[in-house]
């Protein structure tokens, strides 16, 4: 029963996963912003490898920052408006 769990929890991440990988590719952000959402995609999914739990969470944190609009600094501005 176990595996059967381990296996749906496998299907819900990587549903996730893409559903995120294709919120990012469609926002109106800059580059820099894309592609540092686009490192931590890559980060959960290897870390999906070893630890699928926390993968899911971090997942879930990285789709409710998207849902709020909570993006990370584009490295390539200079902070200035």
């Amino acid at each position: 029963m176990e595996r059967d769990a381990q296996l749906e929890l496998y299907g819900l991440v990587a549903d996730r996963l893409k559903e995120a990988h294709t919120r990012v590719r469609s926002l109106q952000v800059p580059e820099g912003v894309r592609m540092a959402l686009s490192r931590k995609l890559l980060v959960i999914t290897a870390a999906a490898k070893h630890d699928l739990a926390d993968a899911a969470r971090r997942l879930e944190r990285l789709m409710h920052d998207l849902d709020e609009g909570r993006f990370p600094q584009d490295p390539d501005s200079d902070g200035s408006p």
